[in-house]
This record gives C-alpha cells, sequence and structure tokens, in this order.
C-alpha cells in the first residue's frame, strides 16, 4: 500500500476543489464513473470514459493536453492517472476527495 501511494504521488497531482476548477477549463476533463452515475450528474464539460472501458478507450484521450480526471471518491480515477503515467502521459490532475465532495457547477441528463 505504501509503494502504491508512493506511486501515485508521482504519477497525479492531486487538487482541491478550488485549485481543480482554476484549471479543468484549459484541460481534458474525465469522468471515469459509470454511465449512469455521470448521466445522474457530472462537472460541467466532462467526457465520460467509465473505468471499466479505461484500458480500451485511453486514447480518446490526448497526451499533449493536461488531464483533470475525476470519480465518486477518488480511488478510481487515481489508478486511472497511474495507467495514463505507464502510457506515457504527463500533465495528470486528479480531484480530491472525488464528486461526492463537489461543489461546483453540475449537468445531468
Amino acid at each position: 500500500m505504501v509503494v502504491t501511494m508512493l506511486r501515485l504521488r508521482k504519477a497525479v497531482t492531486n487538487l482541491t476543489q478550488p485549485q481543480f476548477i482554476e484549471g479543468y477549463r484549459k484541460a481534458q476533463l474525465i469522468d471515469v464513473r459509470e454511465p449512469k452515475d455521470f448521466e445522474a450528474g457530472h462537472i460541467l464539460g466532462a467526457r465520460n470514459i467509465p473505468y471499466s472501458q479505461f484500458r480500451q478507450r485511453f486514447k480518446e484521450i490526448r497526451p499533449d493536453k493536461p488531464v483533470y480526471l475525476y470519480d465518486q471518491n477518488g480511488g478510481k480515477s487515481a489508478r486511472a492517472a497511474l495507467f495514463l503515467r505507464k502510457k506515457g502521459y504527463g500533465q495528470l490532475f486528479h480531484l480530491q476527495g472525488g464528486f461526492r465532495l463537489w461543489t461546483g457547477k453540475v449537468k445531468s441528463k
């Protein structure tokens, strides 16, 4: 577990909600929750690439632009960031606490 925490610190930058809001509009915003959760409500401007499909669909994310990831609690988006780091992605950011703590703008279908 300690090794995973150290790898995570090197792979992704954890951001508080104000820090996340400051930069996500200039980046690729990816929600890794499942489609039903995404449709129930997501951060305005986010794309849904569920963690269950992430290994097949990660190429939809451009490696030359910053990537802002989030999920419900933060665990799956952190693992997605580790996966992207292994694939050569550089600028990876993660919403600390996940969507459950989000108080910013939300879109629902």
